[in-house]
């Protein structure tokens, strides 16, 4: 059963949630169409443009995300502090980068002399746009509606490009969010489309190691003279070494999280899985996390064992309670994964 969106993303149960968006009539998001011998990997870079400019509006962060052929993945945090301090100017000026905002607000930035009740009306615009900037779904629908309307117009066709509903699941701790973002990072070696994390175009973590290698070249070499900066990217949430559960930074060691993807990536795939070293991540054993069903997790279908939230048993059970229901999908996975 269907339920409302806002009883499935709530700031206050968690601030980190996983969503997923595909598209509908055997549509390519981007890739090789092998049906219709059309390429539309071109549309990945319109996936990360979007990201880039929506990501400065919004005061939500990208932990993670993989842009795949028919669909893709956003691991996201809702900066509830950051939304909190801005100014009633400084929501206007974000919300209007991409909408252009009403007649009142039109005249309000152009300093004219305004009544009263029209500064009680711009009160309420701004406070609803305050609200609408940690909103996933408006984060989400921001980002699809324009991809749609180019794919639409590319394709010479009119209708629906995305499903009508994204799917989103909460992740209750910070084993879920290492779980979900393992996963996310994995799709496209899952998917026979890259050999390794680092060759894997699209994603989180090959975007935070091409960030790495360039910071180490810019060291190296002295720029040349004409020699233009490169292109922005998309702005990812950092790592912090240690840090609160859940925290506004993501907390686990960078170079552990790399560790624990690439050996992740080496063990869901068959012909590599004798290669495996002997040395198991340090950072799954301080999580409680067991190492098969962590493979089992990994694999294609790995986060659909869980459906609208994830997270260790007890915490599940107690996100249950908040939405006064008697069960949810992956108690059970949640207790062989998370034994701890």
């Amino acid at each position: 059963m269907t339920r409302a969106r806002s009883q499935q993303i709530c700031c206050q149960d968690t601030p980190y949630y996983h969503c997923i968006s595909r598209v509908v009539r055997r549509a390519f998001l981007c890739g090789f169409d092998q049906t219709t011998q059309q390429d539309f990997e071109h549309r990945r870079q319109w996936m990360l443009d979007r990201l880039a400019e929506i990501e400065t509006v919004f005061c939500i962060d990208v932990c993670a995300y993989a842009i795949m052929s028919n669909h893709y993945h956003l691991v996201l945090y809702i900066n509830k502090e950051e939304v909190d301090a801005l100014s009633d100017l400084e929501v206007i000026e974000r919300w209007r980068k991409i909408y252009s905002g009403s007649d009142i607000i039109q005249r309000f930035i152009a300093g004219e002399a305004l009544s009263k009740e029209h500064h009680e009306l711009i009160a309420k615009i701004v406070a609803k746009w305050r609200n609408r900037l940690e909103d996933i779904s408006w984060f989400m629908r921001s980002l699809n509606e324009p991809i749609s309307r180019q794919a639409n117009f590319e394709d010479n066709c009119t209708g629906h490009f995305w499903e009508g509903r994204f799917k989103s699941q909460a992740l209750l701790d910070e084993q879920a969010l290492l779980t979900c973002m393992a996963y996310v990072e994995l799709n496209p070696i899952r998917a026979m489309m890259a050999e390794t994390p680092e060759s894997s175009e699209f994603t989180s973590i090959k975007q935070r190691i091409d960030e790495d290698q360039a910071v180490i070249q810019k060291q190296q070499q002295q720029p040349k003279k004409g020699e233009t900066e490169p292109h922005k990217s998309l702005f990812l949430k950092e790592f912090v070494a240690e840090g609160n559960p859940l925290s506004n930074e993501i907390p686990y060691l960078y170079r552990e999280y790399l560790e624990l993807v690439d050996w992740s990536g080496r063990a869901i795939r068959e012909d590599k899985r004798g290669a495996i070293n002997s040395r198991f991540p340090s950072i799954l054993i301080r999580l409680g996390i067991d190492e098969e069903q962590w493979h089992k997790a990994m694999q294609p279908k790995g986060a659909h064992q869980f459906s609208r939230a994830m997270g260790r048993c007890e915490v599940m059970r107690e996100y249950a309670k908040k939405l006064s229901i008697k069960w949810i999908k992956g108690i059970s996975i949640s207790s062989k994964l998370f034994p701890t």
